[in-house]
């Protein structure tokens, strides 16, 4: 039977090892996942976001994720408060929080993000540029305000991704994610719910992932060889979350092996609960199937850190550690690679150093509050 005091010693020697995502080497294996915070007026990230990224890197976070950015596109996004990754001032602002990050120790990669067919509600709009998406579809499958993109609308948002990722190269990030899930533009093109085209980006799996591939090759082409590209993909989509890319590995394979071939250095699988199982047969999650396929590296994410995980698991002498196990388990068995942490690191800044040093009697459950401020 595992002890409290043994299950504390593994999760620091397990949680703790450097991980290299092709040049960049990450000190431990603890991720902050990407978390949309709108406390940038203008789309300028300023002090207290800088602040924010940096408490958290000067608490043992291995990698941090920053907020979805919007690339340089006129549809990319509507949300004033949104950071923007193109302007003078809002990239002076970025590269700021880059040096604050590394000087507390920390690795961070922005996540650029074309919002595509998905309108944001409840703050005012930067611009008025018509939403485009592959098919001028909604998640729901309605016809949206927006329209089918043509050849030149993709070329531009492509060109928007590689500039953006260039940018962030050269004012002092250690990689970029792109993001292509949870319904947003590049998830669009990847989901034939929303992909109705006909023509060389629509049809079958193989041609869906198309857009994404020409995504990954131009940002590649942009940055150093070295320089880390990490994608990040879901099956679920907001509003949708039954829906799938793939219903078996050989389906998810054809998505997933024109984007490694196009230059992703790891995966970042996006599921809404880690543990669970992605296909009949087999335990394997989302982020296990990815790297099985793939051979690249991968992070999970899905409730790490809420109530009956690692809080439920150390609330006192004898309590039940099972789920801290799984978990270790699994990266233990290298099933994959990191395991990225969103509420739980709203909640509380220490969060990571907590969980390192073992001080999970400190942790205290997530409060929806804590989504209020930038603390």
């Amino acid at each position: 039977m595992t002890t409290a005091a043994s299950a504390v010693s593994r999760a620091a020697e397990i949680l703790s090892r450097p991980l290299a995502i092709n040049g960049l080497t990450v000190p431990n294996r603890i991720a902050m996942a990407p978390m949309t915070r709108m406390f940038s007026p203008g789309g300028v990230p300023g002090e207290d976001v800088r602040s924010y990224y940096a408490r958290r890197a000067a608490a043992n976070v291995g990698l941090i994720v920053t907020e979805g950015t919007y690339v340089g596109h006129d549809s990319a996004g509507q949300s004033d408060r949104v950071p923007r990754f193109h302007g003078e001032e809002q990239l002076a602002g970025w590269a700021q929080v880059a040096d604050a990050v590394h000087a507390a120790g920390g690795r961070i990669v922005p996540q650029l993000w074309h919002i595509g067919m998905v309108r944001q509600q409840g703050q005012p709009p930067y611009a008025e540029a018509p939403a485009v998406g592959p098919s001028g579809l909604r998640i729901d499958g309605t016809e949206g305000t927006g329209r089918a993109m043509t050849q030149a609308d993709l070329d531009e948002v492509i060109g928007a991704f590689a500039q953006a990722a260039a940018d962030a190269e050269r004012i002092g990030f250690d990689g970029v994610e792109l993001h292509g899930a949870h319904g947003y533009l590049v998830d669009q093109f990847l989901w034939a719910g929303t992909n109705r085209r006909t023509d060389a980006y629509g049809g079958d799996p193989v041609a869906r992932t198309r857009f994404a591939a020409e995504i990954v090759a131009a940002v590649r082409e942009r940055v150093s060889p070295e320089f880390p590209v990490i994608f990040r993909y879901s099956q679920w989509k907001q509003e949708a979350y039954d829906a799938r890319l793939a219903e078996t590995p050989e389906q998810l394979e054809a998505v997933l092996a024109p984007l490694a071939a196009a230059g992703v250095d790891a995966f970042h699988a996006s599921t809404r609960r880690y543990w669970l199982p992605e296909f009949d047969g087999s335990d394997l999650n989302l982020a296990g199937w990815t790297k099985k396929l793939t051979g690249r590296p991968t992070i999970t994410v899905g409730s790490v850190g809420l109530d009956g995980d690692f809080i439920g698991a150390f609330m006192g002498e004898g309590s039940p550690i099972q789920a801290l196990d799984n978990l270790l388990d699994r990266m233990e068995n290298e099933e994959f690679d990191m395991v990225a942490v969103g509420r739980a690191l709203l909640q509380d800044p220490q969060w990571a150093a907590k969980v390192l040093a073992g001080r999970f009697d400190e942790l205290a459950p997530y409060d929806a509050a804590s989504l209020k401020t930038l603390s």
